[in-house]
């Protein structure tokens, strides 16, 4: 049996669900892939996948044997790497996900600006609002807003915070009742992104006063910033968004900063990656460059 082939196919049929995506993927045939998991078990002595014609189920020996030897590939491939990239160019592929509206307004234009930088690099992207689990994706990068992270196999790191501000379109203020501090929204429409880690619950400070409001959701909820954003230039109502997100439409008054003097709590952006990948010098670099992106002007310094 050659055991590293062999666990390296344990490893996909288990990603990947089944033995025909595990050989399409490791390009073997079907019977190969059966070959070396019957190896695996037989030298392990323990069933390690249950299967029939219709179904695949992994044992709880099985479960534990595939946490082990993902993270010993893992680290085999990651020692490769240490020495490949800091020896040559930098070259391959990075799998990135980002939020879809900031990384459409901000992430991406870098992306392009790093691939300029290295040619060599080929990105691959997952644009999604929703949460994205790195180790069943293959992700490597992951940009996320907030840093608390409940699986312990991941790693992130601070880029910058994302000051929001609350705006409206001049329309809806012409017609609205007056709004002069925060406890007046509850008379205004507020529009929701129903993502953020406190939809409804906004905090504001003005010098050493804190009001902390928990709104009753208005006429739109959505699960998208630039639906937000075209829902507030549409005169709907208030919005509380990444000032990266609507800068442009401020300068060109088409919205308009409300309560000025009363700053909302900012949030952070991250890069998220596996704890496995920290020394990848390919990951290092593109974070790097990440962290020297300007909020407000939204490019590398």
């Amino acid at each position: 049996m050659d055991k590293f082939r062999a666990i390296t196919v344990f490893r996909r049929v288990i990603e990947l669900g089944s033995f025909k995506a595990a050989a399409e993927d490791l390009n073997l045939s079907k019977a190969a892939v059966s070959k070396n998991i019957n190896e695996l078990e037989n030298y392990l002595k323990s069933p390690l996948i249950m299967r029939t014609t219709r179904r695949m189920n992994v044992t709880e020996n099985g479960q534990r044997y595939y946490n082990h030897v993902r993270n010993i590939l893992d680290e085999m491939a990651n020692a490769d790497l240490s020495i490949l990239e800091n020896t040559q160019q930098l070259r391959g592929e990075l799998r990135i996900s980002m939020p879809m509206s900031f990384g459409l307004e901000t992430i991406n234009p870098a992306v392009c600006q790093f691939m300029k930088l290295y040619p060599q690099v080929n990105i691959d992207v997952l644009m999604s609002d929703q949460y994205v689990d790195l180790v069943d994706q293959g992700i490597d990068i992951a940009i996320r807003g907030g840093g608390q992270l409940k699986d312990s196999s991941l790693r992130s790191r601070k880029l910058f915070e994302l000051h929001r501000v609350l705006c409206a379109s001049p329309v809806y203020i012409e017609n609205a009742p007056e709004l002069l501090e925060p406890d007046d929204l509850s008379f205004h429409n507020c529009l929701i992104y129903s993502l953020s880690s406190s939809p409804t619950n906004w905090v504001f400070k003005n010098e050493n006063e804190i009001r902390e409001l928990n709104l009753v959701a208005g006429s739109y909820v959505v699960n998208n910033g630039l639906a937000l954003k075209q829902a507030a230039l549409a005169d709907l109502g208030v919005i509380l968004a990444p000032e990266i997100l609507v800068h442009d439409e401020l300068e060109a008054g088409k919205l308009i900063r409300l309560l000025p003097a009363w700053k909302a709590d900012a949030h952070a952006l991250y890069a998220v990656y596996p704890y496995h990948r920290e020394t990848s010098h390919k990951i290092r670099t593109f974070i790097d460059f990440l962290a020297k992106l300007d909020e407000k002007n939204r490019v590398p310094l």
